[in-house]
């Protein structure tokens, strides 16, 4: 079924202490090996929380603690680039990025371009109205002679959802955005009906914004994974390194510091 995701602004967090940044593929071709096999450079979107956010000059977050989690057991330095969400595959296939993880769901458009690990937490795409908006469920969104206007961050599954479920089936148009706050901003406004974006940034944009609601329905649920270039070496290496961090619970330990349960 349909899923996704994130994508250039060059803001580096390095988590190690490393004497140059240089990614996959830089440097001379004798420099290259050595460098790729001790740091791993993640490209991000970081206004994406409780996923990647920034606290300070930091970049934070789940994926941000999982990435660190995983050059740490691979012995290898680490480093984070911030940039727009739908540069980030581009960056990886590039290989001016070791990987690419940003709540990044498959589908089968992305898998044209990169190779993906397992799944290592779930999203839910949902729905973000004003109280009071005659929109009351997802349903109301492909309701016969519909005509809403959606915000959605560009390229994300939220904007692949509502580009392919609403705009494609003429029941709405969407308005994209670079990052979700300005979506939302936007809502606010009443320059747009609704925002479809992941439901754990919808819960912080929410509590931020007086006067919005979610709807009840989730509009669709979604696997995240971590990108890499096509038949990269680090696949194999970091899917095995994730596996293991999954299986001791540092995994689950990430995502609940970031997620209470409900």
């Amino acid at each position: 079924m349909k899923k996704f995701m994130k994508g250039l602004l060059a803001t580096t967090m390095v988590f190690a202490m490393m004497t140059s940044l240089v990614g996959c593929g830089g440097g001379s071709e004798a420099e290259a090996p050595a460098d790729e096999t001790e740091t791993l450079v993640m490209a991000t979107n970081a206004a994406f929380p409780p996923y990647e956010f920034y606290e300070g000059d930091t970049i934070v977050g789940i994926d941000a603690e999982i990435a660190a989690a995983i050059a740490e057991k691979l012995g290898m330095e680490f480093a984070i680039e911030d940039m727009e969400f739908d540069a980030i595959i581009p960056a990886v296939t590039s290989g001016k990025a070791s990987f690419g993880m940003a709540g990044m769901t498959v589908t089968e458009e992305r898998l044209q371009s990169v190779d993906f690990s397992d799944s290592y937490a779930k999203g839910v795409q949902v729905v973000i109205v004003k109280e009071g908006s005659a929109i009351t469920s997802v349903d109301d969104l492909f309701a016969e002679g519909a005509s809403n206007v959606i915000g959605v961050q560009t390229g994300t599954t939220g904007d692949l959802y509502a580009t392919w479920d609403i705009e494609d089936m003429e029941l709405g148009t969407v308005e994209r955005f670079n990052k979700g706050a300005d979506a939302v901003l936007a809502l606010t406004q009443d320059k747009v009906d609704c925002v479809v974006i992941d439901n754990e940034p919808a819960k912080e944009f929410v509590a931020a914004n007086e006067g919005l609601t979610i709807l009840d329905t989730a509009y669709a649920e979604e696997d995240y994974a971590i990108c890499f270039a096509k038949d990269s070496e680090l696949t194999e290496k970091v899917n095995g390194a994730l596996q293991e961090l999954i299986a001791d619970g540092t995994v689950q330990a990430i995502i609940d510091k970031y997620i209470s349960a409900e």
